[in-house]
C-alpha cells in the first residue's frame, strides 16, 4: 500500500514542465547537468522530483549567477538553475498563473499568455499622438531588490496552497552561487532568468504600481512591460506630478526609480511648437521621437514615432559580424541562409513592425558582408566590387527567397 503524500501534485502537470522547460532551452545550473544528461535517467529523474515535492521535501540548490553585458560598461546579473529546479518551478507556474493572470491589468504586456512586447510597442505609439508628455520610468535594479515580504504577501492574495507557497518561500531565498565558486545568502529579490520570476514580478508590480495607478490615477494610462514603464500625461505639470507620486510608491514598496534614467519626455512632432530638454526615449526596443514621415498623398509631416533603437541595432550588427560569413568561402550561399534566416526573420518580424525603414541599412551592410564572401569564393569575382555586386543582385532577383533580408526587399543594387 502506497504512503499518502502530503501534497497533491499532479504527475502529468510534472511531465508538461518538463516539455516546456526542454523547449526553452537553457544552460546548465550549478550542478553541470544538461537537458540531454538529465534526459538520459528521465523517468527517475522525473519520477525524484515529484516524490520530493509531493512529500515537502524537495529543496532548491544554489542558483548560478552569470554576469551578462548591458550597454557599454554595465553588467546584468542573470540567475540560471539546475534543469531539475526548472522544472520543479514550471510545476509552480502552471499551478499559480491561472489563478493570477486574470486579475491582471489590460496595460501589463509582460511574459503573459496573448501579450506581447510589440502590442505594448503599438499602444504607446497611439498614445503618444494622443498625450503630449511621456514619464519613462526606470526602477533601479527592480528583480534584485523585490522584498520577500511583501512578495509573499502578494502570492497569499491568490492561493492558499501549502505546497506553493513553501516552495516559492524556499526559491526566494534560495543562495547565489557566483562565477568564482562563491555562495551568496539573498534576503530580497529573485533571480532574472528562474523559470518562476517573471510571474512573481508581475505579480509584486500588479499591486506596486497597476492597481495603485488604477485607483489613485485612473485617467493616466500607461504600458508596463514587467518593470519597463511609460505613463502618458496631458501636461508637463502632470508628468512632473504623477513622477513625485510614483517615487512615493516606490518608497513604499522598498523600491526606487533610478534618479538619471528616469525623465520626462516631450512627444514633439508637427502639431506641438517648442522644445524640451528630452524628447526621445527607448522602449522594448524602440526609440520614439520624432521621425519624417510621408502621407498617402506623398506630403511629408514630423511625428513621434517608434523605430528601432540604436542599441538594437548594434546588438544585431554584433550577431551579423560574429557569423563571419566573409572567411567562410568553404560554405555556400545555402548553407549560410540556413545559419542567419531564422534570426533574421526574427529581427524582421519584431522591428519591422514600425517605421520599417530603420532596418534597411543594416541589411545594406549584411549584403555588402555577402558580397566579400562571394569575392573570395569565386575567381572571376576576386577584386572586382562592382561585378560582385551585380552578381549577388541579380541572384537576388531570381532567388529573393533564399535570405529572409531580400524576401523584406533589401537586394543587393543590380543592373543600375
Amino acid at each position: 500500500m502506497s504512503k499518502v503524500k502530503p501534497f497533491n501534485i499532479s504527475k502529468q502537470v510534472v511531465w508538461e514542465a518538463y516539455k516546456r522547460v526542454k523547449a526553452n532551452k537553457g544552460a546548465a545550473g550549478v550542478d553541470e547537468e544538461t537537458i540531454a544528461e538529465f534526459e538520459e535517467d528521465l523517468k527517475d529523474n522525473l519520477y525524484k522530483l515529484w516524490n520530493r515535492m509531493s512529500s515537502g521535501s524537495y529543496f532548491p540548490p544554489p542558483v548560478r549567477l552569470v554576469e551578462i553585458p548591458k550597454g557599454k560598461e554595465s553588467t546584468r546579473p542573470l540567475g540560471i538553475p539546475t534543469v531539475t529546479d526548472r522544472i520543479g518551478q514550471m510545476v509552480v507556474k502552471l499551478y499559480l498563473e491561472p489563478e493570477v493572470e486574470p486579475h491582471f491589468h489590460p496595460d501589463s504586456y509582460g511574459y503573459r499568455p496573448g501579450k506581447s512586447a510589440l502590442e505594448a510597442v503599438g499602444v504607446a505609439r497611439k498614445r503618444c499622438w494622443q498625450y503630449d508628455w511621456v514619464v519613462d520610468l526606470d526602477i533601479r535594479g527592480f528583480f534584485d531588490n523585490i522584498d520577500h515580504t511583501l512578495m509573499m504577501r502578494a502570492v497569499r492574495k491568490h492561493t492558499e496552497c501549502t505546497w506553493i507557497l513553501l516552495y516559492i518561500e524556499r526559491w526566494l531565498k534560495a543562495p547565489v552561487q557566483r562565477e568564482d565558486g562563491r555562495c551568496e545568502d539573498r534576503d530580497r529579490g529573485t533571480p532574472q532568468g528562474s523559470v518562476v520570476s517573471p510571474l512573481l514580478a508581475n505579480l509584486f508590480l500588479h499591486y506596486g504600481f497597476d492597481e495603485w495607478m488604477r485607483k489613485t490615477c485612473p485617467r493616466i494610462p500607461f504600458e508596463r512591460y514587467a518593470d519597463d514603464i511609460i505613463v502618458h500625461c496631458v501636461s508637463e505639470q502632470q508628468a512632473k506630478w504623477i513622477k513625485r507620486k510614483i517615487e512615493q510608491r516606490m518608497k513604499q514598496c522598498k523600491l526606487e526609480l533610478h534618479p538619471e534614467k528616469t525623465k520626462i519626455v516631450y512627444c514633439k512632432d508637427d502639431r506641438r511648437g517648442g522644445n524640451y530638454s528630452h524628447e526621445k526615449f527607448d522602449f522594448l526596443g524602440y526609440t520614439f521621437r520624432p521621425r519624417t514621415s510621408k502621407t498617402r498623398a506623398g506630403k511629408y509631416f514630423v511625428n513621434f514615432s517608434p523605430a528601432m533603437s540604436d542599441a538594437a541595432t548594434k546588438k544585431i550588427w554584433c550577431t551579423i559580424r560574429s557569423w563571419r560569413f566573409h572567411r567562410r568561402s568553404d560554405k555556400s550561399l545555402e548553407d549560410l541562409s540556413r545559419i542567419c534566416n531564422s534570426i533574421v526573420r526574427g529581427w524582421i518580424n519584431y522591428y519591422g513592425q514600425y517605421y520599417k525603414s530603420a532596418l534597411h541599412r543594416t541589411f545594406y551592410l549584411f549584403n555588402c558582408i555577402l558580397r566579400k564572401w562571394a569575392m573570395r569564393k569565386f575567381k572571376k569575382l576576386k577584386g572586382r566590387l562592382t561585378r560582385a555586386t551585380y552578381w549577388l543582385g541579380r541572384l537576388a532577383r531570381r532567388q529573393p527567397g533564399l535570405f529572409a533580408h531580400w524576401q523584406f526587399g533589401c537586394t543587393p543594387t543590380a543592373g543600375r
